[in-house]
């Protein structure tokens, strides 16, 4: 392939040059007045690259295998075949444009929330922000991986210093999980890269080598195997989900917003952007068995423990848990409609759970507890808080007009034409998920007022959201009904590089 140029401006260099910039400014020991102000740079840059990325997409997808915004950069490590190489196709714009919103809304939320030791806060925050945006614009497999790890390590260490109860427990859980899942991958590229003869990471190098020189169905089944494990601890695939709840539960909100709304897509959108076009043998020979995983594990199993929670912020971590299994049963349905559906739902389920994670943390401020027992009434003192957060939960259980439904509709169609018993297996889950999303709201903000909040209500009578916490909300929601109401800012991208993508896979057999 003809080494590509460094072009005057690059979004997506910039996107991930600039959180960088400004952490690093931090660490030098940047006074904590100008460090607060210039993070707002950090976290807004990405966030307005992201969106001149999606604006131009339609007309700058023209260069090779439909991606758009290509670049590359010398990083010393050409004779192993590894480029800083950036680029943005259908499936990585709906996520590209997720972690730029997201980091906004966290980054607002974060600065607002005068956390302790703000400066390192901060810092990690945008070390985070820039590995989100390096994992959705690289091309190379290298960096892809490399960039995940960046943002992963500050997760661990703010659920540590900063998380709330059971923090170390919770941090160490992450991290055991986490490492292996990492490790496992790792294992699954690394096998890719050096059985395919290509002398390169590049995923596009990649693909044009196996579109003429496929790997064997026992080599494919052994590679898939390795990626599906791997990548699936890192999304909570059912039974390793269980450092999710407990680890969001004890993480600090910003960075709950960013691992559960982003990173944890990080394996999926590898399924996705490598595993299925490369290794479809694999894919196929697994498929019964990540859907009995993901649709009995996920979504029944877990949407039941869901429905037992008291917790506010438990109760979000669990039903994050369980959306992931609607989008395991996309990928095992190995249909362009289940996998564009899945895209679609990354980014829909991205948006709405950093939401309902901001305003749980918005309602512990204002009733010091999670225990939704001992809450209730909040809507007549909070009615911007109590609109916004069943909002969110409409998003989350699949409302038509929100994001979320042009994730899971396609999924239920392509689901069907797999598999009828687990259709009806995931139709159950959104009854599930109506019960707990709804009585999760109903406690909160309607019935009776509690004692608990009527004491704190007496000490602080302004209850409602402040612009600190609403700004970054209405930024989620907007996002959430602006793609609910026009699905095909998205959808059409998705489905071209994905048939693309299907093109190149039925060539190499």
């Amino acid at each position: 392939m003809t080494p590509l140029g460094h072009p005057a401006f690059d979004p997506l260099l910039l996107s991930v040059a600039a959180p960088l910039a400004v952490a690093l400014a931090i660490a030098l020991g940047l006074p904590k007045r100008y460090a607060v102000k210039l993070a707002y740079v950090g976290f807004a840059v990405p966030a307005l690259m992201a969106l001149l990325v999606w604006w131009g997409f339609g007309d700058a997808a023209k260069e090779s295998h439909g991606y758009a915004f290509l670049s590359g950069y010398s990083t010393g490590l050409d004779g192993f075949g590894i480029g800083l190489k950036f680029g943005i196709n259908g499936i990585s714009l709906p996520l590209f444009v997720l972690a730029g919103i997201v980091g906004l809304a966290a980054g607002l939320y974060a600065i607002q929330s005068n956390a302790e030791r703000m400066k390192t806060y901060l810092m990690l925050l945008l070390v985070m922000q820039a590995g989100l945006m390096g994992t959705f614009a690289s091309v190379d497999i290298f960096f892809f991986y490399f960039f995940h790890e960046l943002a992963l390590i500050p997760t661990f260490i703010m659920v540590g210093v900063w998380g709330g109860r059971d923090r170390t427990y919770a941090a160490l859980q992450m991290t055991i999980y986490l490492t292996l899942g990492a490790m496992l991958s790792l294992l699954g590229l690394i096998a890719i890269y050096a059985k395919s003869g290509a002398g390169s990471f590049d995923i596009l190098v990649l693909r044009d080598t196996l579109a003429s020189r496929p790997f064997g169905e026992t080599t494919q089944r052994h590679i898939f195997g390795l990626l599906l494990f791997g990548f699936g601890i890192l999304v909570s695939l059912w039974p390793f989900h269980s450092w999710a709840p407990l680890g969001y539960g004890a993480a600090p909100s910003s960075a709950a917003m960013l691992h559960a709304g982003v990173l944890k897509k990080f394996g999926l959108y590898g399924l996705l952007q490598i595993a299925l076009p490369l290794l479809p043998f694999g894919a196929s020979h697994w498929s019964h068995t990540l859907a009995v995983l993901a649709g009995v594990g996920n979504v029944l199993a877990i949407g039941l423990v869901t429905i037992a929670q008291r917790d506010l912020k438990q109760m979000v971590g669990y039903s994050s848990v369980m959306h992931m299994g609607y989008a395991f049963l996309g990928i095992a349905a190995g249909s362009v409609l289940g996998a564009g559906g899945v895209v679609m739902l990354m980014a829909a389920h991205g948006l709405s759970v950093a939401l309902l994670f901001l305003l749980s943390t918005s309602v512990y401020k204002r009733t010091h507890t999670f225990d939704m027992d001992r809450m209730g009434g909040l809507a007549r003192k909070a009615p911007a808080l109590a609109a916004l957060f069943v909002a969110a939960t409409f998003a989350s259980i699949g409302l038509p007009g929100f994001a979320n439904f042009w994730g899971e509709l396609p999924i239920f169609v392509a689901l069907w034409q797999f598999s009828h018993a687990l259709t009806v297996v995931a139709l159950t889950g959104t009854v599930v998920s109506a019960v707990y999303g709804l009585r999760a709201a109903a406690r909160v903000f309607f019935g009776p007022e509690s004692a608990a909040f009527s004491q704190v209500a007496a000490a602080n009578p302004t209850q409602d959201l402040g612009w600190g916490e609403k700004l970054p909300a209405l930024l989620l929601a907007a996002t959430l009904l602006f793609v609910g109401v026009w699905p095909r800012s998205f959808s059409t991208e998705i489905n071209r590089a994905l048939e693309g993508a299907t093109a190149a896979t039925v060539a190499s057999r």
